[in-house]
């Protein structure tokens, strides 16, 4: 009773209750939050370290950032769910906030896509850093294929296919596959991989990893490789790649356990330094998949820094 009257006393409060609904939609920074309410850093910290003592919120630091984002586990969890619910759609304090919550996205996006166009014909040198291309794609086929060399993967999505390397290698053992991505320059790239190849089963088509355009339950692969880091939400991204894979189907994650390398932040525009096992496996789980395995690749140090690429592998259950 006594946490629970807690969490009440705390978001009881009308900035706190903002900052729960805007938190509900997104990670956020406190500098994030601060542009968006126009209140002042300390007052956004004051009322954020309530939140987060009371159990509504929950903090993610990562280097010299930390986040914030709505508890979603326990009964904590459910309360500040029902409260969220009552919330009128209309209210023109809320929807402000969610325009400029928007805006802050919008202007985010536009860095990534102004960097992806900028870096489209150096990428794969780019998001290889210090780990061996060939030993992650090892990993990823030995994973997906079980070891048989004439393994089959059916339908195939390669999200946020970048220069359609993944499509370059797995898309001879697919029947069909797609890439898709936003940025034209990268597509533009990946057609012409795809065509010196002659696959002619795969192909590239621009699109949104929030809102896929691929039908539901109609893939057997998906993957999102070295994507993750890049997103905003990123388990918005693993519950829409979720709501296309078939039943019994798999989806492959690969991206960078947690580091402090913020260097990669300021300039290769990493939204995130990496994730823990158990983030992206609740991300799953709250997609309806099973997490299966996961597996850790070491990079080599270079000047004393290191990256460590890990694979997350889940399914759709079959039933």
């Amino acid at each position: 009773m006594h946490d629970i009257l807690a969490a009440l006393r705390a978001a009881g409060e009308e900035t706190r209750l903002r900052l729960l609904a805007l938190c509900d939609r997104a990670d956020l920074t406190v500098s994030d939050l601060t542009r968006i309410l126009g209140q002042s850093q300390p007052r956004i910290s004051r009322h954020l370290k309530v939140l987060c003592d009371s159990n509504l919120l929950t903090r993610l630091r990562e280097g010299s950032w930390v986040f914030f984002r709505l508890e979603r586990q326990g009964p904590i969890a459910t309360l500040i769910e029902q409260i969220l619910a009552q919330l009128p759609a209309d209210d023109p304090v809320l929807l402000r906030d969610r325009a400029r919550l928007e805006a802050v996205q919008t202007e985010r996006a536009s860095a990534a896509q102004a960097y992806f166009r900028d870096n489209a014909a150096q990428w794969n040198a780019i998001r290889s850093l210090y780990v061996e291309d060939a030993a992650v794609e090892e990993a990823l086929v030995a994973i997906l294929s079980g070891g048989n060399a004439d393994y089959r993967l059916g339908h195939l999505l390669d999200i946020g296919t970048g220069t359609g390397r993944m499509l370059s290698l797995l898309g001879g053992h697919a029947d069909s596959a797609v890439g898709i991505d936003q940025s034209r320059e990268m597509l533009a790239l990946a057609r012409t991989a795809l065509e010196d190849a002659g696959l002619r089963n795969c192909l590239v088509r621009q699109g949104d990893m929030y809102a896929l355009p691929v039908d539901d339950a109609s893939m057997t692969v998906v993957i999102i490789h070295q994507v993750l880091h890049f997103a905003e939400t990123p388990a918005a991204a693993i519950a829409e790649a979720a709501r296309v894979l078939a039943p019994g189907g798999r989806l492959m994650v690969v991206d960078f356990a947690p580091h402090d390398l913020e260097y990669l932040r300021d300039q290769h525009n990493h939204r995130r330094l990496g994730f823990s096992v158990e983030e992206v496996e609740d991300w799953c789980r709250r997609a309806a998949l099973s997490p299966l395995s996961t597996h850790d690749l070491a990079g080599r140090p270079q000047a004393g820094q290191s990256l460590t690429v890990r694979l997350w592998l889940a399914e759709r259950p079959a039933t």
